[in-house]
């Protein structure tokens, strides 16, 4: 694994307490140094941005970039624990596919610019989610609701794989049809594209560890469970998508990414902050205890007054906080090994 620059300067910090002698001081006496501030550059899609969490960054509103995402939380966390992190850069935008690291990125005005242009030669951590969007997921939950299909689904910006493939058969799309040819090669591409994006980040940073975080589990074990309404709410958490859908889009879809994603980091001496193992109690179907907004539940965001967007099973606030949590600890693991 590349050796970060926290070592040597923790190294550096024990001599020098060493030489003064506090480094013998008695046992229960807590000895603690000013830790120099990390340069960090956060990078991802919605999932890092934290799409649908008020309020926004005006500053990259067509990425609907939370100003309260788990970049934010889990930079103040880490400052409690004696970690602060000098962040460069949030390059997170909703909507990136892994190839957006290296090409610019269209908005609904404008584009982003390659999200590896924030980083420098002395980024010393690199964190972010990617490889949801290059997997096709919006695609698959059009591909399996017939709503999502019509008026309520035009504000996700993807279209179903075939749409003259019945929603309600989708599971047999996706295993039988011409469906699982698409899919293979989706999941062929983010493996291929998270190399590149480690190899881009090894050129641009080559001082820096990188923390690829997974995405949070959005069905349960238990999809009986989405087949209720949402607490207060007077629809079910997916919509339409029936329970042979649901459990193939968590057993061939989410679990199997996460899979690849946890390969791919190890693969490329980097750092997993994995989401999916640690949410199957907070997915969209979790009632009081969702930390995934429900596929047409408002959002607490919008482009226009007394107008809000869709959640689109995007994390809410108890879901955002789950996300810090984790990689809060698996950063910290990062620069404390």
């Amino acid at each position: 694994m590349r050796k970060s620059l926290r070592v040597p300067r923790l190294v550096a910090a024990l001599l020098v307490l060493g030489a003064c002698g506090i480094a013998s001081a008695p046992a229960g006496i807590a000895v603690t140094r000013q830790a120099q501030p990390v340069p960090t550059v956060f990078i991802g899609d919605s999932y890092t941005a934290n799409f649908g969490v008020a309020p926004l960054n005006r500053a990259r509103l067509f990425c609907f970039q939370s100003q309260q995402s788990y970049p934010a939380v889990a930079t103040e966390r880490l400052a409690e624990r004696g970690i602060p992190l000098q962040v460069q850069a949030d390059v997170s935008c909703g909507g990136a596919v892994i190839h957006h690291v290296w090409e610019p990125q269209p908005l609904l005005i404008g584009q982003a610019k390659p999200q590896r242009d924030a980083l420098k030669e002395d980024t010393e951590l690199v964190v972010g989610s990617m490889g949801g969007n290059t997997a096709g997921f919006a695609e698959i939950m059009k591909q399996c609701s017939e709503r999502l299909r019509g008026p309520e689904g035009n504000l996700l910006p993807a279209e179903p794989v075939n749409a003259e493939w019945p929603a309600a058969e989708c599971q047999d799309f996706f295993e039988n049809g011409e469906g699982a040819n698409w899919l293979k090669e989706r999941f062929d591409t983010v493996r291929a594209d998270l190399d590149r994006m480690f190899d881009e980040i090894r050129t641009r940073a080559p001082l820096s560890e990188t923390v690829l975080v997974g995405y949070p589990r959005i069905v349960p074990e238990d999809t009986a469970k989405c087949l209720e309404n949402i607490p207060g709410g007077d629809d079910t958490p997916l919509a339409d998508i029936g329970q042979e859908a649901l459990r193939f889009l968590d057993k061939q879809i989410q679990e199997p990414l996460d899979n690849l994603m946890r390969e791919s980091a190890e693969a490329n001496n980097a750092h997993f902050a994995g989401l999916y193992r640690h949410t199957g109690g907070n997915t969209a179907c979790d009632g009081e205890d969702r930390g995934i907004g429900a596929m047409l539940e408002t959002s607490e965001i919008g482009l226009v007054p007394g107008s809000k967007l869709p959640w689109f099973v995007h994390p809410n606030r108890v879901g955002r906080d789950v996300q810090a949590a984790v990689v809060t600890d698996t950063i910290e693991q990062t620069l404390r090994p």
